[in-house]
């Protein structure tokens, strides 16, 4: 079994910043590109930031400037540093990996979510 648990969300003021993390467990031959969405109420889900296996990131517009994609391969994890955070970042932030299960076989997989809010 394959899991991806994200930790690191919470209340914050605005102006603030929180550290996501993910971590994949389980029977990983190898990690692909991996990233982070989120889902604001009454809204659909988004891409916030991808990272390839080589480093390549990609933000969305509105988070530009702001927030950070990392990640650590030798320990299959991927970090969202989010900072002047502000409250129209309020929403549920879901990790999301391409994991090779074998040398052919390949999946998709979401964490659970965690939940991040902005505000006084």
């Amino acid at each position: 079994q394959v899991q991806l648990v994200e930790s690191g969300g919470g209340l914050v003021q605005p102006g603030g910043s929180l550290r996501l993390s993910c971590a994949a467990s389980g029977s990983i031959f190898s990690m692909n590109a991996m990233g982070w969405h989120r889902q604001a109420p009454g809204k659909e889900r988004e891409l916030v930031a991808g990272i390839s296996v080589g480093g390549t990131t990609n933000y969305a517009d509105s988070v530009k400037g702001r927030f950070t994609i990392s990640r650590d391969n030798a320990k299959n994890r991927v970090y969202l540093q989010m900072n002047s955070l502000k409250p129209e970042d309020t929403a549920v932030y879901y990790c999301n990996a391409d994991i090779f299960l074998t040398a052919y076989q390949v999946r998709n997989y979401w964490g659970q979510g965690t939940q991040v809010t902005v505000s006084s």
